[in-house]
């Protein structure tokens, strides 16, 4: 027996020493890689003369620029998640524009892994480096319809001989689950007061199909961001407008030769054949010879935050605060806009004398009404006593457009969605599910007559709703004030146009809620003009996590967010829409629904 557990002993001895060696050489490997990602980060870029600036669109963007020094590092599976930056990105075609050994840009697409604003930002950047004299060459197997958007500013569209365009207009779904949750025995009560009636976030659970004032605005959106493509591409390509959605219509562009033929693209190619253009254009014979510049090493030669003459040390600021996310009380986290992250990042700017204009930058489609209520107070103390701005990105929608309506001046891209000025609440009854589906049967005692409201369990009785229903009435009338107040209008003006309507930026500006269009760098120019500033930097705001903290701290919820992914497929964008549902706390100010363009 003694010998059995001098063995088992041993065993387990063995076991943590072997696990003790594994987990310093786990850190000791991540220290190694820390090491060499900083290295390389810190690693001058080197541009030859005569190179060509090689910009794929690989991994999704992100609203932020970032330092991140595991972006080159391959971690298995669940690795491959780190993004863009669409300022780094807008910032290296700005300064590429100015590098005399650049001279063109060879953009390799397929689909666009943006949003429909930053296609905006990116497209028009793309069109100021081709205004500085130098080429643009495109190329792909298949273009998407956002892809070829962007690809239309080109000189020269390529494409793979058996490549396509799958050009056909533009749409979009909303998934309705009345039927499935009429089959779980749960009803959903939707409480959204009398005059919201665009505001259709509660018509997928309560209804089978969509409703004529929700027709009406998602036909005006997707018609005037379709609407802004077509005249994009019709001025970079020489096709009107009318020939274009007849191209549309009758699925003209039915292989790769149709492209050609019908203008869409200059000529199919393969790739070796698309290098020869481009050894020709940079008047070289030998492939090895040509000189590409990468997004992840060009983006180091951003233009400068700072005029030239102005030294660090005195340099006053221009903070740049992102506001991204879904709002919700508390802290920022992934995908999520704290209120008390935001509010305290705006105090921030506002105290510190060395900020001289503080610019707000938006993406989002709102959410508590309460969260963005705690956000707005500070943009009134903020405007006090600074130039305030704010830039929208893909989404300045509902809670997003409340942050944002006290501004001195609002920028928007034309296809940046905004409006949606109302707010809803839901309650869930639950109480057939759990008693036919689950055999759960709930008993309760009270106090009083409404001791358990809202329990998520029972529905609401006449007064119960009523109390909802006249605070959502109280809070839209509130957010109309706010908007009245901040951009200049009668409560009229802006309930005409409000009611949970959605606009696009472009329309958005007709209706008095967006003053001009124009992307962050135009509102960080305007920003820093009525401050009278001729040397500034950019200060951003909140503070970024430190990469390897936010590494770790995602790890685990990266893992099962990708484990999700693989496993569902295209249908993970549903589960999302319940998780968003089952997220929701107190009155909601947010966008109808997930809106999804294709």
């Amino acid at each position: 027996m003694r010998k059995f557990f001098k063995y088992v002993f041993a065993s387990m001895v063995g076991m943590v020493l072997a696990g003790g060696i594994l987990l310093i050489m786990f850190f000791a490997g991540i220290a190694s890689l820390i090491s060499s990602a900083e290295n390389e980060m810190n690693a001058e870029t080197i541009v030859k003369a005569n190179s060509i600036y090689h910009l794929k669109f690989n991994n999704s963007i992100d609203e932020r620029a970032g330092d991140d020094p595991f972006e080159n590092i391959d971690f298995g599976p669940f690795a491959n998640t780190t993004k863009m930056s669409l300022r780094n990105i807008v910032q290296s075609i700005e300064y590429a524009a100015t590098d005399d050994k650049v001279k063109g840009i060879y953009l390799e697409l397929g689909g666009f892994p943006g949003g429909l604003s930053q296609l905006e930002e990116v497209r028009n950047s793309l069109l100021e480096f081709k205004g500085s004299g130098k080429w643009i060459v495109s190329y792909s197997e298949g273009y998407s319809q956002s892809a070829y958007y962007l690809a239309s500013v080109s000189d020269e569209v390529y494409m793979y001989p058996e490549g396509d365009i799958f050009f056909k207009g533009l749409a979009t779904n909303i998934m309705y689950m009345k039927g499935m949750l009429e089959k779980l025995d749960i009803e959903m009560q939707a409480i959204k007061g009398p005059g919201n009636i665009y505001k259709s976030a509660v018509e997928p659970f309560t209804a089978d199909e969509m409703s004529e004032s929700n027709r009406t605005q998602i036909k005006a959106y997707l018609g005037s961001i379709w609407g802004h493509w077509l005249n994009g591409i019709s001025n970079e390509r020489g096709l009107t407008v009318a020939d274009l959605n007849t191209y549309a219509d009758e699925l003209s562009v039915k292989n790769a030769e149709m492209s050609v033929q019908l203008g869409l693209v200059d000529a199919l190619k393969y790739e070796d054949q698309v290098l020869e253009d481009l050894m020709a254009r940079v008047e070289i014979e030998d492939e090895d010879d040509l000189e590409f510049v990468t997004y992840s090493k060009y983006k180091k030669k951003k233009v400068s935050n700072r005029k030239e003459g102005v030294s660090r040390k005195d340099t006053k600021k221009v903070a740049v605060i992102y506001a991204n996310g879904e709002i919700r009380s508390g802290k920022n986290s992934d995908g999520i806009m704290g209120s008390e992250s935001i509010a305290a990042a705006i105090k921030k700017a506002r105290l510190d004398s060395n900020v001289k204009a503080i610019v707000l930058r938006v993406n989002s489609p709102g959410g508590s009404a309460l969260a963005s209520d705690v956000m707005w107070r500070e943009t009134v103390l903020a405007k006090a006593e600074k130039p305030f701005v704010v830039s929208m990105g893909d989404l300045a929608a509902s809670g997003g457009y409340f942050i944002s309506c006290n501004a001195d001046k609002i920028y928007a891209n034309e296809t940046t969605i905004t409006g949606s000025i109302g707010v809803f609440g839901m309650m869930p009854v639950t109480e057939n599910f759990f008693k036919n589906k689950m055999g759960i049967i709930f008993q309760s005692e009270q106090t009083n007559a409404h001791s358990k409201f809202p329990d998520g369990i029972s529905r609401l009785d006449e007064a119960e709703y009523n109390v909802i229903n006249e605070s959502i009435i109280g809070i839209y009338d509130d957010f109309i004030g706010k908007v009245s107040k901040g951009r200049g209008l009668t409560k009229e003006q802006v309930d005409e146009v409000a009611r949970g309507r959605v606009w696009t930026g472009l329309d958005a500006i007709e209706i008095g809620l967006v003053d001009e269009i124009g992307g962050l760098d135009d509102a960080v120019a305007y920003a820093a003009q009525v401050a009278n500033l001729d040397g500034y930097r950019l200060y951003e705001l909140p503070v970024m996590k430190d990469p390897l903290k936010e590494m770790m701290s995602n790890f685990q919820m990266n893992m099962s967010m990708n484990f999700m992914k693989q496993s569902l497929g295209a249908n993970y964008k549903y589960l999302e829409v319940i998780n968003h549902v089952e997220s929701m706390r107190g009155v909601q100010a947010r966008i109808p629904y997930t809106i999804e363009i294709y």
